[in-house]
């Protein structure tokens, strides 16, 4: 395995080659030593193979791989990562293809701009009779997803730093880096709950008066479920099986219908129409589905890629929308005091737009934000925006 100072210098070269990606990079992730991808890396470098096996686990189908195999002491593994990295010359990012007769799958994984941790090893190793040395390098998340045979952009074109997303907002610079690169921010608490609530300041978070929720304490609860229960925390019906509809009271049996998107198996449909934040939730829950779930960046890289396309083709807007935004199933809840997706689920996956969510309007509900690129923005419930179903087979 390598050193901890050759980590370093790895992890160094990296961001300084990402930094000076051509056109500019917006939302260009800082990258950070992976020590579970270093161990991954170091097994992966015992097999002697220029192509990787794959790998069981959830964590290990978006691990991205760069490898490399020559005759030993041909290369270091600067020298490697910087070919990789000169790979970029033949890539035509307005059509996200490689010239003809040329590679660019290693330089795609490289500036993937959404991969944020990286781990290196190298191996020496016995093929063909004589003394190989193998370069190995894993990237978390992974890259060079694909929406029906076309390559996602690897990453946002636009000024440095301008498309971080909230949990990446601040902005890395060295003196020799060309561009800036998305890092950690350290930002203040700045709110008010209003007159139904009361801010905790070490937490930032309000706690609302019983009957009203929302981030700000803003909005006042009251429904009857039919069939299926209230969720006070985000003023909703989790309906039972076989119930859809606002109050659970529409009778529903599991259409078949077509997607737009398959990912990791699961069917995304976007809608035609708009609709509020909850007249959405209610149309998918009446089709059988729900609003749609985004767990993990590679669902979000590929959403956002889809959603960007239809926009170039003018197939974004409708009549009745107010934006050229997307609802997803994700909501601010009370007494949670966080935000958590119609499941149920806590958020454990985010990709929020810069200074988001600031609850401007005082929004409750997340969108897909257009003008952010398709990352994340919190709106006002009652907005009409068009919206993305989900069904899991």
């Amino acid at each position: 395995g390598l050193g901890i100072k050759e980590r370093s210098l790895i992890v160094a070269l990296h961001n300084r080659l990402r930094s000076q990606v051509r056109p500019m990079a917006a939302n260009m992730q800082t990258m950070v030593s992976g020590t579970s991808l270093a161990i991954l890396a170091e097994k992966q470098g015992t097999l002697c193979r220029a192509d990787p096996s794959p790998h069981n686990g959830s964590f290990s189908r978006h691990i991205g791989w760069n490898t490399h195999l020559s005759a030993r002491l041909i290369a270091s593994f600067s020298d490697i990562i910087d070919a990789w990295f000169e790979e970029g010359n033949d890539f035509i990012f307005l059509s996200g293809k490689c010239r003809e007769n040329a590679t660019c799958r290693h330089y795609t994984k490289l500036v993937w701009a959404t991969s944020s941790h990286v781990g290196c090893a190298s191996q020496l190793c016995l093929r063909d009779g004589g003394l190989w040395e193998i370069f190995v390098c894993a990237y978390y998340p992974g890259g060079n997803w694909e929406v029906n045979g076309k390559l996602v952009s690897p990453y946002k074109v636009d000024v440095s730093c301008s498309l971080c997303t909230s949990s990446m907002s601040g902005c890395f610079r060295l003196w020799d880096h060309v561009g800036g690169l998305c890092e950690v921010p350290k930002n203040p608490c700045r709110m008010s709950c209003g007159q139904h609530g009361h801010l905790n300041v070490s937490s930032c978070k309000c706690k609302c008066d019983v009957g009203f929720t929302g981030r700000f304490c803003q909005v006042r609860c009251s429904m009857q479920c039919v069939h299926g229960r209230f969720k006070e925390e985000e003023c909703s019906c989790l309906c039972d099986v076989g119930y859809g509809g606002a109050e659970c009271a529409e009778k529903v049996s599991f259409p078949l219908h077509s997607c737009d998107l398959m990912i990791d198996g699961a069917c995304y449909t976007v809608s035609s129409e708009a609709d509020s934040y909850y007249g959405a939730q209610s149309h998918c829950q009446s089709l059988g589905g729900i609003l749609a779930e985004i767990h993990s960046q590679k669902v979000q890289d590929i959403l956002a890629f889809y959603l960007s396309e239809l926009q170039a083709s003018n197939e974004v807007t409708h009549a009745d929308s107010e934006t050229g935004n997307f609802w997803i199933g994700l909501t601010y809840k009370f007494p949670k005091d966080s935000f958590r997706w119609d499941s149920g689920e806590s958020l454990q996956f985010s990709s929020f737009a810069f200074r988001q969510p600031d609850s401007q309007g005082f929004g409750n509900c997340v969108e897909l934000h257009a003008v952010s690129a398709f990352d994340w923005n919190d709106q006002r419930c009652k907005t009409q925006n068009r919206y993305i179903c989900q069904w899991q087979p």
